[in-house]
């Protein structure tokens, strides 16, 4: 199968010898709990603690918008807004974002927001002109992030690794989003107009086709990525478990023995063919339904089945090699958010993580409501006491 992404996969430069994306300065307006908010962390570790529902993951997520997508939440642009008072019947307050980066080119400014007359289009400024959407941001910025709803990520609907992996692939190949986008737009087509009965043949045909060329891209893309996870992964040097992961779903599996043009006319007459019975369910099969599939090793056993703990490692690790291959194949080392990341890790894992963010070179922001669980980079990081949506630097103590 040829490479569905343009770059190439030259060895791994080593620790440290990638230049690192570093935020320098972070400043908010009305976002969510933060009225305003400003910070000046510079590069390296940022430990930032407090009880739960203090205002953490708010700040890693006003830093998620500064790249492509719809943040680690993934919440509505409108959702985000702070609402001074609960009872007012004032529309909400517009937000925004305003970042200064340290990059391999020199420092960059980056600014988004959202104007509620602009629905769920945010805004985004680069070096303080107009940008013609979020991805113009997988020019300049790169982040990958762990939260605490992905710890269940293996046991709970494939639905969830899809996006994980999809996410993936797209801080690579920012095209990604727009086949995704146009494969569902074509397949919900679709199956209005098969679920109401009107056979407009050429119609269907066309959007069948569309399904087509789009589903291999979508699943050649996802397949390369994993091939080269699976070389970063087994580049691991420290505690964490190399997991054997793959993709499963019908199209990935027939581009892994056909020609992808012959995978491509194939799906588009099987779709043609089930026209009757995906009417009757309202589905069809697809790219929609593929999955992630990981397991502890190669004889160990399948994610789903690990601990919580050996699930959070796996997860761990694929954030890890995807952030080598990131520092490789984009010259930078990428931003990381990780969020409740001490949470189900023992003290080895703890450790080992901290020397595998050391080792990558990244600028990482930490959340925790423990803190002495981050007592091994009390010297190396930056602690921050976040409560009540205010932050404070704590003093390093010797």
């Amino acid at each position: 199968m040829s490479a569905a992404l343009s770059y190439s996969d030259p060895a791994y430069p080593g620790p440290g010898s990638a230049p690192r994306l570093a935020l320098n300065r972070i400043t908010l307006s009305n976002f969510r709990c933060y009225q305003t908010l400003r910070l000046d962390p510079g590069a390296g570790l940022v430990v930032l603690t407090g009880a739960n529902g203090a205002g953490k993951t708010n700040l890693l997520e006003a830093l998620s918008l500064l790249s492509p997508g719809r943040g680690l939440r993934g919440a509505r642009l409108a959702e985000i807004s702070r609402h001074p008072d609960n009872n007012s019947q004032t529309s909400a307050p517009e937000w925004a974002v305003a970042a200064e980066f340290a990059t391999p080119h020199g420092a960059l400014s980056i600014g988004v927001g959202w104007a509620e007359a602009d629905g769920e289009r945010r805004a985004v400024r680069i070096n303080g002109a107009a940008a013609s959407g979020q991805t113009a941001l997988s020019e300049h910025i790169s982040m990958v992030w762990l939260t605490p709803a992905m710890d269940r990520l293996f046991v709970e609907a494939p639905a969830g690794r899809r996006r994980f992996l999809d996410r993936l692939v797209f801080a690579f190949d920012p095209a990604h989003a727009g086949r995704l986008q146009a494969y569902d737009k074509a397949r919900r087509e679709r199956a209005r107009l098969l679920r109401e009965g009107r056979a407009d043949e050429s119609w269907l045909g066309a959007l069948e086709r569309n399904m087509a060329e789009r589903a291999v891209a979508i699943a050649a893309a996802r397949l390369d990525l994993i091939e080269r996870l699976k070389r970063a992964i087994a580049e691991e040097s420290g505690s964490f478990p190399r997991p054997e992961i793959a993709v499963r779903g019908v199209i990935e599996d027939w581009i892994e023995q056909r020609p992808a043009l012959e995978v491509e006319e194939n799906y588009r007459a099987a779709l043609e063919r089930a026209r009757p019975e995906d009417g009757d369910s309202g589905s069809c099969e697809g790219v929609h339904r593929s999955d992630l599939m990981a397991k502890l090793g190669v004889n160990g056993p399948d994610a789903e089945q690990a601990s919580t703990g050996e699930q959070k490692a796996i997860l761990i690790s694929l954030i890890l090699a995807h952030g080598r291959l990131l520092a490789r194949l984009k010259g930078r080392v990428p931003v990381l958010l990780l969020d409740e990341i001490t949470a189900h890790l023992d003290s080895a894992r703890r450790q080992a993580l901290f020397e595998a963010i050391e080792d990558l070179g990244a600028q990482a922001w930490l959340t925790g409501t423990d803190e002495a669980l981050f007592t091994p980079i009390r010297q190396s990081a930056q602690f921050y006491s976040v409560a009540n949506g205010r932050i404070l630097k704590q003093e390093t103590h010797g």
